[in-house]
């Protein structure tokens, strides 16, 4: 989809205060500009409000913008876990979702999310949806780690999955575009998974846990 079509569809959606507090809180800050795509984060709130999940698992949460689509789709008794390796980043965030009326209903976890992600396996945690968004390079581990702790049918996003055009560029073979066209790969043909890939903006897979 191109960028004119892109800014088309986006100017139809009336500005959104929290959203907007989260992404002018990381400009001010100094923090990458780097939040899922707005029209992204609707459809997180629509896949969320479909699939009524309980138990969310979100790896990377910057400020909290996704945090925040998702949890609006969560039925009331859902809960949202999220990893950061930044306390900075982790303190901010958590004071968008409380301002947004999420401050019960989300933890964040900060540390190595791989860490992280080991532990949850040991402690039999599962989710019913995961959002991935966080260092590249570690999209396939974090793909077999949510698979890992999914329960049947669960729901698997994640963005950036284009890297601006780098992961459709043959000329380009960084760490994380190798990365990047694995886990893609296994998005379309890992056999336990249910997968689909969006184009739009910077790359959205989406699968479903078989």
């Amino acid at each position: 989809m191109s960028e004119p079509v892109e800014n088309y569809l986006d100017s139809l959606f009336a500005k959104d205060s929290d959203l907007e507090r989260v992404l002018e809180g990381i400009r001010e800050r100094g923090m990458p500009e780097i939040s899922v795509a707005p029209a992204y984060g609707r459809l997180l709130t629509l896949l969320a409000t479909l699939a009524r999940p309980h138990d969310v698992l979100e790896i990377g949460a910057l400020g909290g913008y996704s945090a925040i689509c998702l949890l609006r789709g969560m039925p009331p008794e859902g809960r949202l876990t999220s990893l950061e390796i930044r306390e900075d980043y982790a303190e901010f965030a958590r004071g968008n979702l409380a301002a947004a009326g999420y401050k019960d209903r989300s933890e964040t976890v900060i540390g190595d999310a791989s860490g992280s992600l080991e532990r949850f396996v040991r402690e039999g945690r599962r989710f019913d949806f995961f959002f991935i968004d966080a260092d590249k390079e570690n999209y396939p581990h974090y793909l077999e780690q949510a698979i890992r702790l999914a329960r049947p049918g669960a729901l698997i996003a994640a963005d950036n999955t284009l890297l601006r055009g780098r992961t459709i560029d043959p000329g380009k073979e960084g760490p994380s575009v190798m990365a990047m066209r694995e886990f893609n790969r296994r998005i379309a043909q890992d056999p336990r998974l249910t997968g689909a890939h969006l184009p739009a903006y910077d790359g959205l897979a989406l699968a479903v846990v078989k």
